[in-house]
Formats: structure tokens, C-alpha cells, sequence
């Protein structure tokens, strides 16, 4: 492939491309805050030249890609994004929430969400410049300095807290199938394995996937994820409503102290909010879809993307709705954080469910582990280091053993959903892409856009603050009984 100082090519390096100080990196020079201003009046973008620049000589993973992607990437990626372990906790949700509230508070979330990805969608791209990342547009919205230090926490506390939770999902769901189906199954004389063990395995399979470099790669991965998101919820719905209602399912708080019950409810909240997080790399699919600038339209990928999110959004409903109420109603307040173990028969039915989690989590843990690699070889390139398969393959390593000895430490699933899912989704899904609306298109008071995003934004808060209160709660006393490292 040619050598330069040292395989120009094996590093996708430029030869001549040199590391640059940080304000320009980050667009903080005075006349990047200058043409940022400028940018809500109708100027020009000029802080994005230089992360354009970055993505085509460094080939960085969350920096578009010369794809044919199309509304058909989008749709299935975005189904993987979204229909994840979240899904499963649904109906545990339901059990504080209960009927009327649930419905209502699903169904809201549902549609503030898909209002919110449409508003990140119609800005991705703005006077021929393309926000390839959440934390560009929210720099553009909110100027340079304070839209990074605003988003950048937030969606490293999904990407992470995410990853956190499938090595949990991942780990349990291989502790299952192994439980109910080794030799010793019925006489109950299995070699015990613990959950540790699970975790670490699942750690493996994710450090050979991890080498796939891009968005655009990671398609048959992502594809066939979707397909087992789809399938193993499917599961869960036929299951459930073929069990009906068991013996002793209520729907009442009856066997909840008051506070369990309100902590429960403030959990819920977060456990909602954790199911919808495709918002953080809603605009690094966007980016693998190719941009025409000669179609005459100021944001021409927006309408494919919008269809493949149509789609996605539909088997998201079927999905969420579907698990969530069938679950709820087949258990009531007896179930379980995740509802696959509330079911537990026909146990070859279920061992097949925990086996297309398994599939699932390996994808949906690498859609939202590559913006995380994204950042960290965007740090990387810009100190001189090539981001080459060497490279890749040592930090991306070490992400995921950071990642998997979190999980081994903290594997509550259920109030994990809770936690997380409050204190990143809340503002990354319901506060952000309207903040980012209000700034940067300016509706009045008289337009139906300024009140929906300010209602979008006071459900964040609530959310972020309730959510976060409960989980952190179910935590502490989950961790008084539990044995570590098992």
C-alpha cells in the first residue's frame, strides 16, 4: 500500500496533516464564535470546516462515510438503537405506574420522542454543512464551548451507561440459557458459573467486534440485531398473552410500603426514558446517508431518514406497547424487572428469546460504543497518533474492559434502567433537540414549535430529576444484599 514515514494508508493518516491546537479543534477561535453567531441569522457555518476537514483525512468512526446508505440503513439502525434491554423493563415499569398513567405516560414518551428526533433530523444540515455528531449541533446551538460541555456529559453517560447495562443483559441472558439447558438441568447438579463469568465472555465477543471501524460497517451487524429485537420481543407479547392473567395478579400497589411506591414510580420514569435512546446517534446515522447537494433542498438526507425513523417508530410502538401491556398484564405488581424471567415457560421458548438477546445486545453494544470511539480517536489524531487497527484495537480493548468490570460490579438491571436512563436520557432525548430548536430556528409564542419544545424540555427535567432519585435509591438497597463478583 506505500509507505510514507509509516503506512500512510494501513493509518488512513494524511501524510501532511498535522495535530491543531485546541480552540481550533473545538471551533473556540474568535472567529468561529463569530461565524457561530452569525450561523442563526443565515451565515456562514465556519467552525464545522475544520471537523469536516478531520473526518475526510482521519476516516473517524462517527464522521460520515462515503456509504450508499439509505432510509433502509436508517430504519434498521435505529431500530437497534431503540429496541434494546429497555424494552424488557417495560412492563416492571407498568407495575408503579399502572394502567392509566402507564398508557398515558408511554404513549406521550412515544410521541415527544419521535418530535424530538425529527427536530435533530431537519437540523443535521444547515447552509451545506453536516452536524455528524449530537455534540457539533449542540456547539452550533449553544456555542462552542457551552453546547460541548452541555452534551458531551449526557451522551457519555448513555453510550457508557448503555454498554454497562447490555454486558448485564448479555451476562444474564448466557447464565439462563446455560442454567436450562446443561446436562444437570433437572436434577439441578450444573457446575456453577457465575454472572461475573457470563459477563466476561460477552466482554470477548465484543472485543472481536469492536475492530469494525464505522457506522456504515457495522449494517449486517446492526441489520441482524434489529431482526432479534423484533423476534424476541414478539416472543415476549405471544407468551404473555397466551399465559393471560396468572393467579394472583394485581394491579394495585397493595404489597408496597408508600415509599417503595413512590421511589418505584420516580424508577419508572427512568425506565421509560431509558428505552428511547436513539437520539444519540440519530445524527451519525443521518451521516452515513449520502448528501446531494444539486437536489435544490437544504437538508436532502432528511426525508430519507425521516422515512427509515417512520418505519423504526412503528415496530418501536408494536414492540414497547406490546411488552410493556401484555407483560403488566399478565403478572401485575408480581413482575419482574425484566419480564423474560417473570414468564420462565415454556422454558425452550424462553432459552430462544435469551439467545436473540444475546444477538441483540452484541450489535446494539458497538451502535452505541462507536461514538465513544469516535471521541476518543478524535482526542487521538488531533496529539499525532495514527488511528489505525493498532491503535483501535488497544483502546478499544480497554473500553470494554472498563465497561464489563462496571457490569460485574453493579449488575442491577432493573434500577440500573432507572438510574441511567434519568440522568442521560432525559436530557440527551427530551431537553436537547428542542433546546437546540428554540436556538437555532427561533420560533414566537404563536407557533405550535416553541410550546411543544418547551413541553418537551419540562418532561426532561422532570425525568432527569425523579428518575435519577429512584434509581440511585433501588441501588443502595439492591447492593446491601448482593454479593459482588459472583
Amino acid at each position: 500500500m506505500g509507505e510514507r514515514a509509516m503506512n500512510v494508508t494501513d493509518y488512513d493518516v494524511a501524510p501532511s496533516a498535522k495535530p491543531l491546537p485546541l480552540e481550533h479543534q473545538l471551533g473556540t477561535t474568535e472567529s468561529g464564535i463569530a461565524s457561530r453567531n452569525d450561523s442563526a441569522s443565515g451565515g456562514k457555518i465556519g467552525f464545522m470546516d475544520q471537523n469536516n476537514k478531520l473526518d475526510a483525512e482521519y476516516a473517524l468512526p462517527g464522521g460520515g462515510s462515503n456509504s450508499n446508505a439509505s432510509w433502509v440503513h436508517a430504519a434498521f439502525h435505529n431500530i437497534t438503537a431503540m429496541v434494546g434491554a429497555g424494552v424488557l423493563g417495560l412492563p416492571s415499569a407498568m407495575v408503579y405506574l399502572q394502567w392509566p398513567a402507564g398508557i398515558t405516560i408511554m404513549l406521550v414518551a412515544w410521541i415527544a420522542t419521535i418530535y424530538g428526533l425529527w427536530q435533530l433530523i431537519e437540523l443535521h444540515e444547515i447552509k451545506g454543512r453536516r452536524f455528524n455528531r449530537y455534540h457539533e449541533l449542540g456547539q452550533y446551538a449553544l456555542g462552542p464551548r457551552l453546547g460541548l460541555w452541555t452534551v458531551i456529559p449526557c451522551q457519555l453517560i448513555v453510550m457508557i451507561g448503555l454498554d454497562i447495562v447490555y454486558c448485564v443483559t448479555a451476562g444474564k441472558a448466557m447464565y439462563y440459557v446455560y442454567q436450562h439447558t446443561c446436562d444437570g438441568y433437572e436434577t439441578h447438579t450444573c457446575r456453577s458459573f457465575g454472572l461475573s463469568c457470563w459477563i466476561v465472555i460477552f466482554a470477548v465477543i465484543q472485543m472481536l467486534l469492536s475492530m469494525v471501524p464505522n457506522f456504515h460497517k457495522l449494517s449486517a451487524i446492526s441489520l441482524l440485531a434489529a431482526v432479534m429485537s423484533i423476534s424476541y420481543s414478539t416472543i415476549a407479547i405471544g407468551v404473555s398473552a397466551h399465559a393471560g392473567r396468572q393467579p394472583g395478579a394485581e394491579y394495585n400497589l397493595n404489597g408496597f410500603t408508600k415509599a417503595e411506591g413512590v421511589f418505584g414510580i420516580f424508577n419508572a420514569l427512568g425506565t421509560i426514558a431509558f428505552a428511547y435512546g436513539g437520539h444519540n446517534v440519530v445524527l451519525e446515522i443521518q451521516s452515513t446517508i449520502p448528501s446531494n447537494p444539486k437536489a435544490g433542498v437544504e437538508n436532502p438526507t432528511a426525508k430519507p431518514m425521516m422515512f427509515g425513523v417512520w418505519i423504526a417508530y412503528a415496530l418501536v410502538a408494536y414492540c414497547y406497547f406490546g411488552v410493556g401491556f401484555a407483560g403488566y398484564h399478565a403478572f401485575g405488581s408480581k413482575t419482574g424487572s425484566q419480564i423474560m424471567y417473570s414468564l420462565g415457560h415454556p422454558i425452550w421458548v424462553i432459552c430462544v428469546a435469551e439467545i436473540m438477546i444475546i444477538i441483540h445486545v452484541c450489535g446494539s453494544f458497538q451502535v452505541y460504543a462507536m461514538p465513544v470511539y469516535d471521541m476518543i480517536e478524535y482526542q487521538l489524531v488531533k496529539r499525532g497518533v495514527p488511528n489505525g487497527f493498532p491503535t483501535r484495537l488497544v483502546y478499544r480493548t480497554v473500553y470494554i474492559i472498563i465497561v464489563a468490570f462496571i457490569g460485574m460490579t453493579i449488575p442491577f438491571f432493573g434500577d440500573l434502567l432507572g438510574f441511567i436512563g434519568a440522568l442521560g436520557f432525559g436530557p440527551s432525548t427530551y431537553c436537547f433537540p428542542s433546546m437546540f430548536w428554540l436556538a437555532i430556528k427561533k420560533p414566537g409564542p404563536s407557533s405550535w414549535h416553541f410550546w411543544a419544545s418547551w413541553f418537551c424540555i419540562l418532561c426532561g427535567v422532570i425525568i432527569t430529576l425523579l428518575g435519577a432519585i429512584g434509581g440511585m435509591q433501588g441501588i443502595i438497597v439492591d447492593a446491601s444484599t448482593y454479593k459482588f463478583y459472583q
